[in-house]
């Protein structure tokens, strides 16, 4: 038994080194950072528009939308070019 699993974490050890050459270069620690910046502040975006289609009273509606802004704000300087994501 200890073979098949001894065969498999082999077939997994070559499937990650093959994974890894078509990725391409790996990315820089502030290119990552910037990366789970985004895709942090876009889940909190996504979050937000469902929460603004629901939203029933004016108040609500109000806080989302200037959320929102504020979370599309935050990605513009991730998104630039040549930037690092680190303003704030």
């Amino acid at each position: 038994m200890a073979r098949g699993f001894e065969s498999k974490d082999v077939e997994f050890q070559q499937a990650e080194r093959e994974r890894g050459t078509q990725l391409g270069r790996g990315l820089t620690p502030d290119e990552r950072t910037a990366q789970d910046r985004r895709q942090t502040i876009e889940l909190a975006l996504s979050r937000a528009r469902a929460d603004l289609a629901a939203a029933r009273t004016p108040a609500h509606t109000h806080m989302l939308t200037a959320a929102i802004a504020a979370l599309e704000q935050q990605l513009i300087p991730i998104s630039a070019p040549g930037t690092n994501g680190s303003a704030s």
